[in-house]
């Protein structure tokens, strides 16, 4: 693909940040996965931007425009709004460059991105309680004191700085086929797309792109039908950290040509994704992080040849991971809360929980009440939570209890 057909940077221009990202960033880990080879029917490998320095790919775009400012800017120093990633980018680039860097956070943001944002050197304004708020105090700040905002995705040199991942990704599996990338606002997938497409034009190759949102947050479905960028309202998603209602202009542009499909995924697939990751890689990685991994578990990607799901962050708050991974449990049944009417007699829960180690469950909660709505006057409700080992056994716990006159309801 000539580099006149796609808006933004050249290969020349990717090429060339490369070399200056390569100051700071880490030539991350590219690891193979067995299991998600089996699930998806060709090679599969995992490139770990979740092990970068600041815990994701975003230093690579803060760095490469950093870089690029004059003397005189740099002097102004640098303004950015941010929940979590780029903050720790823009912060750390700032530091290693010598730059005075303000960035505004929302207030209820994870500690440790807040520790993290701050040990960089920056100083940490916390203004409202959404991403918007402090977007609108960074525009302020710029405006008053002259410093030089610093856009999450949506410049050219931040674009050219993410695509220095697809550049490596491609030295380190030479015969890709296709690349699973998560979108935000889309400073990632435009960057490794635009890289990649043009680097296999020169080779007489093609490459296939695949990007993935959460679909609570997911303005880019909506814009390509369009044919325009288009705002979306977005809806609670614990992937947050792609959580943007409307694409960057020239992400989109960029994108509309050389991104091949753009699909979505519920959390309830980003926490399986995470379990998965945990348990089969040995890898923490953050829900944005995971929606490649959450794209190639629902079946929808397909006909892939070999294939690089790019996990783009791991900076996930503790409490926050404990949540999520119960969530993963749940929805891949391995965790299962149950209600049942029982009569109000003694030994009626001890038998029921022989019942249900006789099925080799495990229960970890008891709820037991007189009180609840739909029960009569001579019955209690038993609620319980069980662990189980995936759906053929949660059917067979199920079963157990109905063979023995119970009535079981599983609480979602």
């Amino acid at each position: 693909m000539p580099d006149s057909i796609l808006a933004g940077p050249t290969l020349a221009e990717f090429e060339a940040a490369r070399a200056v990202v390569a100051r700071v960033a880490e030539v991350t880990p590219m690891e193979s996965s067995r299991f998600l080879s089996e699930v998806l029917g060709s090679p599969v490998y995992l490139k770990c931007e979740n092990l970068q320095r600041t815990g994701s790919y975003k230093i690579r775009g803060a760095y490469n425009r950093l870089a690029k400012l004059t003397d005189e800017e740099k002097a102004r120093g640098v303004v950015a709004a941010s929940a979590g990633n780029h903050a720790q980018g823009v912060a750390f680039a700032a530091r290693e460059l010598g730059i005075a860097a303000t960035i505004f956070m929302p207030v209820g943001v994870a500690l440790p991105k807040l520790q993290a944002t701050r040990n960089y050197g920056a100083e940490v304004v916390l203004r409202g309680h959404s991403v918007d708020e402090p977007l609108r105090a960074a525009a302020e700040f710029a405006a008053s004191t002259g410093a030089v905002l610093i856009p999450p995705f949506d410049h050219p040199d931040v674009v050219a700085g993410q695509g220095t991942l697809g550049l490596e990704i491609l030295d380190q599996v030479p015969d890709l086929d296709t690349v699973i990338v998560p979108i935000g606002g889309g400073g990632l997938i435009s960057g490794v797309a635009s890289a990649l497409k043009q680097k296999f034009a020169t080779q007489g190759r093609t490459v296939r792109i695949i990007g993935v949102q959460a679909a609570n947050a997911a303005p880019y479905p909506l814009s390509l039908r369009n044919g325009v960028s288009t705002a979306i309202t977005i809806s609670p998603t614990i992937a947050d950290g792609i959580a943007v209602s409307k694409p960057g202009v020239l992400n989109f542009e960029i994108i509309k040509n050389a991104v091949d499909e753009v699909i979505t995924v519920t959390d309830d697939d980003i926490a399986r994704a995470m379990l998965v990751l945990i348990e089969r890689a040995k890898l923490v990685v953050e829900p944005a992080g995971a929606v490649s991994v959450a794209a190639i578990l629902t079946g929808q990607v397909v006909n892939s040849g070999t294939t690089v799901a790019i996990l783009s962050g791991g900076n996930i708050d503790p409490l926050v991971m404990e949540r999520v991974l119960s969530r993963g449990l749940a929805a891949s049944d391995r965790y299962l809360k149950i209600r049942l009417m029982l009569p109000d007699r003694p030994g009626q829960l001890a038998r029921v929980a022989e019942l249900i180690s006789e099925a080799n469950a495990n229960v970890v909660e008891v709820l037991h009440t007189r009180h609840g709505r739909n029960s009569l006057i001579s019955e209690v409700e038993l609620e319980l939570s069980v662990e189980t080992r995936g759906p053929e056994h949660v059917q067979r716990v199920l079963g157990h209890l109905i063979e023995a006159g119970y009535e079981p309801r599983i609480d979602f």
